[in-house]
Formats: C-alpha cells, sequence, structure tokens
C-alpha cells in the first residue's frame, strides 16, 4: 500500500485561523475530550459501544458505507472520534486518495495518530470543526460522526455550514448522531434524563431535525435519512 514506510503526517494549522478550545468545549466536556484522563478512560472499543447501547459498529458500519469501497479523491472527517471509526476509515480510501481528519485539540489528533499505521494518504489538522479554512469545493465527501449533539446551536450552525461549503457538488455529507427515539423505546426517559445532565445540547436532535440547522444558501440534490435503535440514532446524508 502506498506509504507504508513513511511516518503518519500530523499537520497543524497554517492559516490566519486562531486556534483556541472553544469555552463550551472546556466547561461542559473537559471530563470527555479535554483532560489527559480523558483519553486513558473513552479510549476503549467496548466502553465506546456501551455507551451507545452496543451499537456502536453497527452505526459506524452504516457511516462507511456511504464513503464506499474504493474512496477516491478526497475524504474529511470532522473531529476526532473514540473507537475504530477512523482505522477503518483509512481502510476505504483508494491507494491514491487523501483522508484528513481535523479536530481543535492537540491531544485528541495525538490519540488518533497512535491508532494509525504510517500511511501518508492521511494528514491530521488542528482546526475548528466552525472555521475549517479549507478551500470552497474541496472535498468528494466529508463525515460528521457524533459531533453535532455536543455542539451549541449556533456552533452546530457554522459546522455544518462548513462542511457544506467545501464538499464538491455531487459529493455527500454524511452525519450520524442522536436522534428523538420513538415513544415505546424503553432508554427514552432514563437516557434523555443523563443526556440533559452531562451533554445539555443533545436534547436540540432529539426535538429539530438536523434539516433545521443547515445553512440556507446550499442548495442540496438530495437528502436522507435513516433513524436506529428505536429511533434513537440517525443517519443523515446530504448530496449537494
Amino acid at each position: 500500500m502506498q506509504g507504508i514506510d513513511e511516518e503518519v503526517p500530523l499537520e497543524f494549522d497554517k492559516t490566519p485561523i486562531r486556534i483556541s478550545v472553544p469555552a463550551y468545549l472546556q466547561k461542559v466536556y473537559w471530563w470527555a475530550y479535554v483532560h489527559p484522563n480523558a483519553v486513558r478512560v473513552f479510549e476503549r472499543e467496548w466502553l465506546v459501544n456501551l455507551i451507545l447501547f452496543g451499537n456502536y459498529s453497527a452505526l459506524r458500519d452504516e457511516a462507511l458505507a456511504e464513503i464506499g469501497d474504493q474512496a477516491a479523491g478526497r475524504t474529511l472527517q470532522v473531529a476526532c472520534a473514540y473507537g475504530d471509526l477512523t482505522p477503518r476509515l483509512r481502510e476505504r480510501i483508494a491507494p491514491d486518495g487523501q483522508l484528513h481528519v481535523i479536530d481543535v485539540l492537540p491531544i485528541q489528533l495525538e490519540n488518533l495518530k497512535r491508532k494509525l499505521p504510517p500511511d501518508t494518504r492521511i494528514s491530521l489538522f488542528q482546526r475548528d470543526s466552525a472555521a475549517l479554512g479549507f478551500a470552497d469545493a474541496s472535498y468528494e465527501r466529508v463525515l460528521v460522526f457524533f459531533l453535532l449533539h455536543e455542539q451549541p446551536e449556533e456552533v452546530r450552525r457554522r459546522t455544518l455550514a462548513e462542511a457544506c461549503r467545501v464538499v464538491k457538488p455531487g459529493g455527500k455529507v454524511i452525519i450520524v448522531d442522536y436522534h428523538g427515539p420513538d415513544d415505546w423505546n424503553p432508554v427514552r426517559h432514563p437516557l434523555r434524563a443523563l443526556l440533559r445532565r452531562l451533554e445539555p445540547y443533545a436534547d436540540d436532535l432529539w426535538k429539530n431535525e438536523i434539516s433545521k440547522y443547515l445553512p440556507v444558501d446550499i442548495a442540496f440534490s438530495g437528502m436522507e435519512k435513516q433513524t436506529y435503535f428505536g429511533g434513537l440514532y440517525q443517519k443523515v446524508v446530504l448530496t449537494r
């Protein structure tokens, strides 16, 4: 495979954009992503799967199915993720393709680097999802995996606007995240109480469609939505 003898490149921001940890991330999610102990605690496959009630692998595979088996061109993953999502995504990148992964936290980028084998097709960038700094229409596909529920509405809107801005006409934005579960779902009420305590922005995705947060100045040729596990999770695929 191309680049197997090279070091995994880890690039940091080279634009005039000032990269700093957002205040909401420091305040609300310090325990999950910012503190050094967070990686040691949460980077466990079984724990990631437990948090998603055993649905991690299925949701990961649903996202990867949208990427395809030989993803040509450039693929962007917006924010690192615990678990093996990115290593599995790497396996689907074509020999002449590229995978870029951004995150605002260097600790998360370093953690991801440890999970990836040497591969010159992959570049990691310290960027804010709400201000990517990449050129318009520069990616064939963009993946946003369980990020939006962790963001305040204003940041969520900017993240989606950026994801849609950098994808090429005909390209896809793939979103996997929480969704308002069906009334009969047994985890509905206890989970909602827990999320309101630990993840206060998640309630937005229980009450509203993702389409509410999309930019109004970008037209989409297609929008598909599927729900899973009694409506608790959703996959939305936007086509430019």
